[in-house]
Order: C-alpha cells, then structure tokens, then sequence
C-alpha cells in the first residue's frame, strides 16, 4: 500500500503519547517496514554534497532513497501531536525525527516504570504500625495507590 492509501484511510497511523512509546515504535517499525522505509529510519540518509558525476542507475538509486526517507518522515510527523511535533521540528531526517522521539519518550517510559516499580513495592511491603490507628494507616495506603494512578 502507498502512502497515498494511508492519507485516504485505508492505513492508520499509530498515534504517539505520552505513556505508549513501547507499542508506538512497534507498531512504527512495522508500518514502516511495510512502506519499505524502515531501513532508512533505521541506517539513516545521508544528503550527497555532489552529484554532478553520479550515474542514471545511482541517481535513481539517490532519488529513492530520499523518497523513502522522506516517506518515513511524514508518518513519523502523522503520528505525533502537537507537543511530540515540537520534538521532531528540526529534523531534516527520519532517523534524526525518531531518535528525537526515542530520547524524549523511551527515558520518560524507564523512569515512570521504575517508579512504579518502587510504590508497588512500598505497598506490598506495608505494614500496619502498633502507634497508628486503622484510619491513619489507611490513609498512608491511599497515598500510595493514588500515586500509582
């Protein structure tokens, strides 16, 4: 399928937030890969600074891969919001616009988990103290799991 069947609805594009980047870079790897321009996001595209001595075989080969590029690019920009946007804005590459949207998104994810990961722990881990009452212990276990939310 072109990236003309996806403007026109046949594909969606898998939406970036804030909580999904494991799923999103899945699903993207996979889209991507069906466009044929994973492997562009992934080893990147190198503008040439002269092609004055590039033959028609290399040439279409140049113009390919800079089609493919800026395929990827365009669903990259289609599957953000606004704020993700503003990450991938200067990016003249869709290597450059994913490993943007990889340092932004893939820290933010490890840090969350990791987090979680130590209230679940504290919770587990609570006990009720001989000097609190049931309501203050109660209490100091609702904070907990209102910060897991």
């Amino acid at each position: 399928m072109s990236i003309t069947g996806m403007v026109s609805g046949q594909m969606s594009v898998p939406r970036l937030t804030k909580n999904n980047y494991e799923n999103w870079s899945i699903q993207m790897k996979a889209l991507l890969g069906s466009q044929e321009a994973w492997e562009v996001v992934e080893n990147g595209y190198t503008e040439p600074e002269n092609t004055t001595e590039y033959t028609g075989a290399r040439m279409k080969a140049l113009k390919d891969n800079r089609k493919l590029d800026k395929t990827a690019l365009y669903i990259i920009y289609q599957s953000v919001d606004e704020a993700g946007f503003e990450k991938i804005v200067s990016a003249t590459t869709s290597k450059d616009a994913w490993e943007a949207l990889e340092k932004a998104y893939k820290g933010v994810n490890r840090v969350k988990q990791v987090r979680l990961q130590t209230l679940r722990g504290e919770l587990e881990m609570m006990k009720m103290k001989e000097t609190e009452g049931v309501s203050e212990y109660i209490t100091r276990v609702h904070n907990v799991v209102n910060q897991l939310k």
